[in-house]
């Protein structure tokens, strides 16, 4: 083979190599968490107008883990309200190692396909989801049951969500 022909393909293989790593870096959390999700999208996607969200820290569910960001959306001159709660692990392997046990205390969980790389509803009909080293939460703050239409309304938020990270 050829000098030039060996270059080029050590190359080609540095290169090869080179992608799954960049690709298996944790995603970094945006300077304003709550933009994953805009208030505008959040109206449309619910029909009704909702404000900006209010942000807050999210409690750590565990001893040394990330504390989490809540952003909570309310619906304007009504009183229903959209939590959405967000948390950015280490790793990709910490945040599956902690949905995992975290989704222990929510039995029994419905899956959701096509959302992230995990995503399932809890009894109390939230959505919980994972995607890479991001673990996230949507819930109606005052609802004990959901709609179809409603739980539609939780997987195109979700998917949102997901899609930006």
């Amino acid at each position: 083979m050829p000098a030039f022909g060996r270059r080029m393909q050590i190359a080609a293989t540095f290169l090869a190599a080179a992608i799954p790593v960049q690709m298996a870096r944790a995603s970094q959390p945006p300077a304003d968490v709550c933009s994953l999700l805009p208030a505008p999208k959040v109206s449309k996607t619910l029909g009704s107008d909702y404000s900006p969200p209010e942000k807050h820290v999210a409690p750590r569910p565990y001893r040394d883990t990330v504390e989490g960001t809540d952003c909570t959306y309310r619906a304007t001159g009504a009183g229903e309200t959209l939590l959405f709660r967000v948390y950015f692990d280490p790793s990709p392997s910490a945040a599956t190692d902690l949905f995992a046990k975290l989704k222990m205390f929510y039995q029994p969980p419905t899956p959701v396909a096509g959302i992230g790389d995990e995503a399932y509803f809890d009894p109390r009909f939230g959505l919980h989801a994972r995607k890479g080293n991001v673990r996230f939460f949507l819930s109606f703050s005052h609802l004990s049951t959901v709609s179809q239409a409603q739980a539609k309304q939780l997987k195109d938020l979700t998917a949102e969500v997901a899609g930006r990270l």
